[in-house]
């Protein structure tokens, strides 16, 4: 993943060369559900199109229907044999994409059917925190110039905001969608880098990046630690190098030892920037392969 700004991203109509087109998945989050790989091998269909990455693999499968181009996805599941031979059967076209643009024309297609029809939630950024952000950044990673980045519970996307300052473009992570349509509108979260998912499930979604933040994990506690242990493992397994910020002493150090049980090198501290938010703060690295 380019930590560079992304250059702008095609629609999925104009990869496919059609003039419109819906993806039978509901949510971003259904693209590793195969149960609507059996829908789409019986959908009566008078032309087919299928796209492949640059090495030949599968990416997606549409179908013209009497409701118009129906699309799915296969970047993030296999395709079955009984779907490749309804394909040939109505003799369908192949067309080629790079497989990164492809993912962030499904990324930008789903957060703008979660915008269109997503209430925003109330504005909660503000601009002081903002600043300690960056500052914290600094701090930690200094001037360094991260590859790539993942921003696990971005909620409305502030981690998102500074990390762009820095001249990253990460990608970015939560499952509250009022949060998520708050911040694709504002800008602060760009549609085609933004996934609404289980942050425990991450590594269905995603490869890995050199690095991850999670700004204020929590409230952790008795009865959501289970769920906050598995996003965090979810996030050591992607990274290299994690920043996770929570409130208190007892929660950083909660994060330090399901790090530590990793098997990755974690240390905490604490932020007198913000005595709320991201008071303290738990670094965590992990040597990969």
């Amino acid at each position: 993943m380019d930590g560079n700004a992304p250059r702008k991203t095609p629609l999925l109509e104009g990869i496919l060369g059609v003039a419109s087109l819906h993806c039978i998945e509901p949510s971003f989050a259904d693209l590793i559900d195969d149960s609507f790989t059996g829908w789409l091998e019986e959908i009566p269909a008078d032309e087919g199109r299928m796209l492949v990455d640059e090495d030949d693999d599968p990416l997606a499968f549409a179908f013209h229907t009497e409701q118009g181009w129906l699309m799915g996805s296969f970047h993030l599941r296999e395709p079955t044999l009984a779907l490749i031979e309804h394909f040939e059967e109505i003799r369908g076209e192949i067309f080629q994409e790079e497989r990164e643009i492809f993912e962030a024309a499904v990324r930008e297609y789903y957060s703008l059917d979660l915008v269109r029809n997503v209430t925003p939630a109330i504005e909660d950024l503000n601009p002081e925190r903002v600043e300690k952000v960056r500052d914290l950044l600094s701090e930690y990673w200094g001037e360094m110039r991260l590859p790539s980045c993942l921003d696990c519970c971005c909620g409305s996307g502030l981690g998102s905001l500074v990390l762009m300052g820095r001249g990253i473009s990460p990608l970015a992570y939560d499952n509250d969608t009022s949060l998520l349509s708050l911040g694709i509108s504002r800008g602060r979260l760009l549609p085609e880098r933004t996934m609404c998912i289980d942050g425990a499930l991450a590594g269905h979604y995603c490869m890995g990046a050199s690095a991850g933040l999670g700004l204020m994990f929590g409230e952790i506690n008795a009865y959501n630690e289970g769920a906050w242990e598995a996003i965090t493992d979810a996030l050591l397994d992607l990274t290299e190098s994690c920043l996770i910020t929570v409130g208190t002493e007892r929660e950083a150090r909660l994060v330090q030892s399901w790090a530590e049980g990793r098997g990755c090198h974690a240390g905490i501290s604490e932020n007198t920037r913000d005595p709320i938010y991201d008071r303290w703060v738990c670094e965590a690295e992990c040597q990969k392969g």
